[in-house]
């Protein structure tokens, strides 16, 4: 009985493909940047050079410089999307550790069960706190330049809701029961749309300088 009862969750196939595209979409923006920055870059591309792995690391460290550079440089719009789209994946992944850890009996400190006057707290609270003081903040203060960074809270505090959205919506803690399922594959489509969202948005800007349209910032 103890045994299930720490058995992890079975994926169906569809949750698996829901999952494996939502990598693909984070993994993909990454690769199509790196081989972008590779082919114009200094590195020799991996035909040309009998060391593979310096010239991916040459490439790697343009990457990352026009990464910084670009963050600069670009549009408060597409930094907004960026940020929400990483903000959302790494506390959607975070998350999922920590309460695989706590229900492993090895979790402490931070990644424990909190409970307040003898009832458990769900990290859905915190989440709508985050995301309702970072959407009250941007509607409030009106500054663009705060939108990329105000991204950040709030893409966090939308994964800490949507990876128990199962349990909002059983208004029941199934969070590993088969029903909880729904919470991960509502959380892998949430991050396929943020990463289709972006990479849209960058063709667009693309789009727009290519015709001599100046897209604002």
């Amino acid at each position: 009985m103890r045994r299930q009862q720490h058995r992890g969750l079975t994926l169906d196939r569809r949750t698996q493909v829901m999952g494996a595209v939502a990598v693909a979409g984070v993994v993909g923006a990454g690769a199509v940047e790196l081989a972008r920055v590779w082919r114009r870059g200094s590195a020799p591309l991996p035909a040309e050079t009998d060391d593979l792995l310096e010239a991916a690391g040459t490439a790697t460290l343009e990457t990352l410089a026009v990464v910084r550079e670009g963050y600069r440089a670009t549009s408060t719009r597409e930094n907004a999307v960026f940020n929400l789209l990483v903000s959302f994946t790494t506390t959607f992944g975070v998350t999922r550790a920590s309460t695989a850890l706590i229900r492993s009996g090895k979790g402490y400190g931070v990644f424990r069960n909190l409970t307040i006057a003898d009832r458990r707290v769900h990290h859905f609270v915190p989440g709508i706190a985050l995301a309702l003081a970072a959407g009250g903040t941007s509607i409030s203060v009106r500054r663009k330049a705060l939108d990329r960074w105000l991204a950040l809270p709030f893409g966090a505090g939308a994964a800490l809701i949507l990876d128990e959205a199962a349990l909002l919506l059983e208004l029941d803690d199934v969070y590993w029961t088969e029903k909880g399922v729904l919470s991960l594959q509502v959380s892998f489509g949430t991050i396929s749309l943020l990463a289709a969202v972006a990479l849209a948005v960058r063709l667009l800007r693309r789009g727009e300088n290519s015709v001599g349209i100046a897209p604002p910032p």
